[in-house]
């Protein structure tokens, strides 16, 4: 099943995605929800972000390649993670598929893309175990955790770097049926393919995660996990495109603009 947010009547609403029509319901997918009658076709339609979550985590390093090119951009030794470390992102960074992604005019030119699989949480939950850690997912989405690295380099926290408005393109909508083994995400700028990974190649995968975070805290329905990315990004600049691309799941395409 796929589900999206979507603006209706200028209020968001959930909605059913089957084929190219969308279905807003009463309710939501964490809680009862049913169809209402209306219908509308989704190229007309106005997405949101598939979720405001209650706690937005995200994995770090979590993919060999890409610690070692952002080891080789911030001036460090390249270090692979020996466990499943867990970070925080900002829900005011949060935009939708569509949007565009707004560089702060005292950036540099190092703004730079990183294509994510985020696993929606469905239930709440605490000590999971790798038996049944999966079953906490509600859906999977698509995340660009759009990062400044000179930013990144310099400040002691990555507050700006990772959290500056717009930097967190999340959508377009959530995929409840996916095969994560299957999965391979594609990153293109301006159309053009500069990145491909297996998506679930990852130094720790997401059962990991899961069970490592709820042994310590509770996940709540809505809570999302970014899982990180693969490969050397390049930068963004004013004008480009940015699409990521994941197959089960979608495409999250947005554009770039630098602010004046």
């Amino acid at each position: 099943m796929r589900w999206a947010r979507v603006q209706l009547n200028g209020m968001p609403t959930y909605a059913v995605i089957e084929g190219d029509t969308v279905i807003p319901v009463r309710g939501s997918p964490f809680d009862a929800w049913e169809r209402t009658s209306n219908r509308l076709p989704l190229a007309s339609a106005k997405l949101l972000v598939p979720v405001i979550p209650p706690t937005f985590y995200a994995c770090g390093m979590n993919y060999a390649e890409h610690v070692r090119e952002v080891a080789e951009k911030v001036g460090q030794q390249p270090n692979l993670p020996t466990q499943p470390d867990i970070g925080y992102r900002a829900n005011n960074a949060l935009i939708a598929h569509g949007e565009a992604i707004v560089i702060p005019k005292e950036a540099t030119d190092q703004v730079q893309y990183e294509g994510e699989l985020v696993a929606v949480i469905g239930r709440k939950c605490s000590h999971l175990t790798r038996e049944n850690a999966l079953s906490a997912v509600m859906g999977w989405t698509i995340g660009n955790d759009v990062s400044e690295r000179t930013w990144q380099k310099n400040d002691r926290t990555m507050w700006r770097s990772k959290n500056a408005d717009t930097f967190k393109p999340m959508g377009p909508w959530i995929e409840t049926d996916v095969n994560l083994e299957s999965l391979v995400t594609r990153i293109r700028l301006n159309g053009r393919q500069l990145i491909e990974f297996r998506t679930n190649h990852m130094v720790f995968g997401v059962v990991d995660y899961l069970v490592a975070m709820t042994r310590y805290l509770t996940l709540y329905p809505g809570d999302v996990v970014w899982m990180g990315t693969e490969g050397a990004t390049e930068n963004m600049k004013h004008g480009d495109t940015i699409e990521v691309e994941i197959n089960q799941i979608g495409s999250l395409r947005n554009s770039v603009v630098r602010e004046a």
